[in-house]
């Protein structure tokens, strides 16, 4: 009794899996328990991992930020314009510059400093705070600090890290600066879940931007800023819209 509105597979020949996604619409919304068991049951039967996601529900959002905030701005702005069907529940930052920005747009911004001795601490009030605000989704938006193994734990599959270039890239302080010395053509941003692994979690996007010897150091970093907003947005997007399968240190992801 429901109409596909869009249906997408993949077959990996290495894994041996399949991957499909299938958005469906119902005529009656008091079906969807009745769907649920019968998906169930079938889940049983083919030994499937499957979820089942209402799409007009958005999705809940925490914001992690430091002191650059080219991500949270887009972010904030693609949500306010619909652009993006989120809701950011809170903006939370080990630094107070942004909470004017985040109270522009009526977003509730936690100020949470961190140091070496009070890191535990500071992690489990950014857990309390997203099981307080029932959130689905942890965006880093160039929040540079590294998560604890905790941390990357209690937020494994459901948080989201922009890198300022590709992986495996130029690792360490001012990388635009690294790559000018270096005379690249390129540059570009990774947008990739996090794990305990630095950097080195599932990839869901990424994009780049010519360059060339004209440019300063300077040129490069507001560049890749505009590469990381939109490479971020569209990872973000793709986590909310459901698009994306995990397969192993890999990601499916359908358009």
């Amino acid at each position: 009794g429901c109409n596909i509105l869009d249906a997408q597979q993949f077959g990996d020949e290495e894994s041996g899996r399949f991957f499909l996604r299938v958005h469906f619409d119902m005529s009656n919304a008091g079906d969807a328990p009745s769907v649920r068991v019968r998906l169930q049951a079938l889940g049983e039967a083919f030994a499937m991992q499957w979820e089942l996601h209402d799409a007009r529900r958005r999705a809940r959002l925490l914001v992690l930020v430091s002191k650059q905030g080219h991500c949270l701005n887009d972010l904030l702005f693609r949500t306010h314009s619909r652009q993006l069907k989120v809701d950011i529940a809170a903006v939370a930052s080990n630094h107070a510059d942004f909470a004017g920005l985040a109270g522009s747009y009526g977003v509730p911004f936690h100020h949470l400093p961190v140091s070496a001795d009070n890191r535990a601490q500071q992690e489990q009030q950014i857990i309390d705070l997203v099981e307080r605000e029932r959130i689905d989704l942890v965006v880093l938006a160039r929040y540079m600090q590294i998560l604890s193994p905790r941390l990357c734990q209690a937020l494994a599959g459901r948080a989201i890290n922009i890198h300022h270039s590709f992986l495996p890239s130029f690792k360490g302080a001012q990388p635009y600066h690294q790559a000018h010395a270096r005379g690249v053509k390129i540059i570009g941003a990774t947008a990739h879940y996090v794990t305990s692994d630095l950097d080195e979690g599932p990839i869901i996007e990424q994009d780049v931007a010519r360059v060339d010897h004209a440019m300063t150091p300077r040129d490069l970093v507001q560049l890749g800023s505009d590469t990381e907003s939109l490479v971020l947005a569209r990872a973000v997007r793709r986590h909310v819209e459901h698009r994306i399968l995990l397969n192993g240190h890999r990601t499916v992801v359908f358009r």
